[in-house]
C-alpha cells in the first residue's frame, strides 16, 4: 500500500478517494449526519485535510506504528462522538479500498497488480478492524460484493445528499480560479455514474463533458507511464491547505483537535 499510494500512483490515488468520498454521501444515513454536524458547511477544507492526512499517516506509517496508532486514536475519537451504523461503516471502509483500484483500471498508468489489490484489501481490513467495525468479510470478492448491493439498496435521493454534495462540489470548485470553477463543477458531475447522479438530484452534463474527462484522464496515464520513477514519497507531505508544512511541526493528534468532525 505504501508503495503503490506513496509512490506509484500518488495523484491517481488521491483522486479516487476524493470520488470514494463523494460516492458516500449518496447514502441518506452518511449524508444526513454530516448534515448535522454542520462541519460541511463551516469547515469543508478541514474536514477534508482532518480525513486525507489521518489515511495517509496510517499508510506512511502502518497502523501500529506510533503515528499510526495516534492517528487512529483520533478517527476513533471523532466516530464515537456519533451513533453510526456498523453498516454504514463497513460500506465507508469498502470504498477505500474498491474505488482507487477501479480508477486505477480505467485511467492509471498501469492498473494495480492482483497483489497489490490484496494489499488494499487486508490493509483496510486491518484498519477496520483497529476501529471497531465488525463483520469486514475475509474475502476479497465477497466485501466487493457487500460494496455494490450496498450501494444499489442505498443510493436513493434525499435532501441531505445534495446540500452535502454541492457541499463537496464547491469544494473541488474552489482549488481552481474562479474562471474554471464552472467547468470544474460540469466535468465532475460528469464523471459520476447515474445511480450517483440520481442520488445527489444533480442534473447530468451532455454525455460528450464525461467522454472530455474520461479522454483526458487516459492521455494524462501515457504521459505519465513515460516519466521517471518517482524517488520520494508523496503521502503526507502532500500538498495541505489547512495544515502548511504538514507533518513538520504536527501530530496526528493535533488534527480534528478543534473540530466535531465525523470522518
Amino acid at each position: 500500500m505504501r508503495i503503490s499510494a506513496g509512490f506509484d500512483f500518488p495523484w491517481d490515488y488521491q483522486k479516487s478517494l476524493e470520488m470514494a468520498l463523494f460516492r458516500t454521501y449518496c447514502v441518506p444515513t452518511i449524508s444526513g449526519l454530516l448534515e448535522r454536524t454542520g462541519e460541511f458547511e463551516r469547515r469543508p477544507q478541514k474536514r477534508y485535510d482532518d480525513t486525507a492526512v489521518l489515511m495517509a499517516e496510517l499508510v506512511e506509517h502502518g497502523y501500529d506504528s506510533p503515528r499510526g496508532r495516534e492517528a487512529l486514536r483520533v478517527v476513533n475519537r471523532q466516530h464515537g462522538r456519533y451513533d453510526i451504523s456498523n453498516d454504514d461503516m463497513l460500506y465507508v471502509l469498502s470504498t477505500f479500498i474498491y474505488d482507487p483500484i477501479e480508477w486505477l483500471c480505467l485511467y492509471g498508468w498501469r492498473p494495480l497488480t492482483r497483489n497489490e489489490q490484496l494489499a488494499a484489501f487486508h490493509f483496510y481490513r486491518a484498519v477496520g478492524t483497529r476501529m471497531g467495525i465488525r463483520s469486514i468479510p475475509a474475502d476479497f470478492d465477497e466485501f466487493r460484493a457487500f460494496k455494490q448491493d450496498y450501494e444499489r439498496t442505498h443510493f436513493v435521493f434525499a435532501e441531505s445528499n445534495r446540500r452535502i454534495g454541492q457541499y463537496t462540489l464547491d469544494l473541488f470548485c474552489s482549488w481552481y480560479p474562479s474562471i474554471a470553477r464552472p467547468v470544474v463543477s460540469r466535468a465532475v458531475v460528469a464523471m459520476l455514474d447515474p445511480l450517483m447522479v440520481r442520488a445527489f438530484g444533480f442534473t447530468a452534463p451532455p454525455a460528450w463533458v464525461g467522454a472530455v474527462g474520461r479522454l483526458a484522464l487516459r492521455v494524462r496515464a501515457l504521459v505519465v507511464r513515460r516519466l521517471p520513477v518517482r524517488r520520494s514519497l508523496k503521502l503526507t507531505r502532500a500538498r495541505n491547505r489547512t495544515y502548511p508544512g504538514y507533518p513538520d511541526g504536527y501530530r496526528p493528534s493535533d488534527l480534528g483537535a478543534s473540530s466535531s468532525t465525523a470522518l
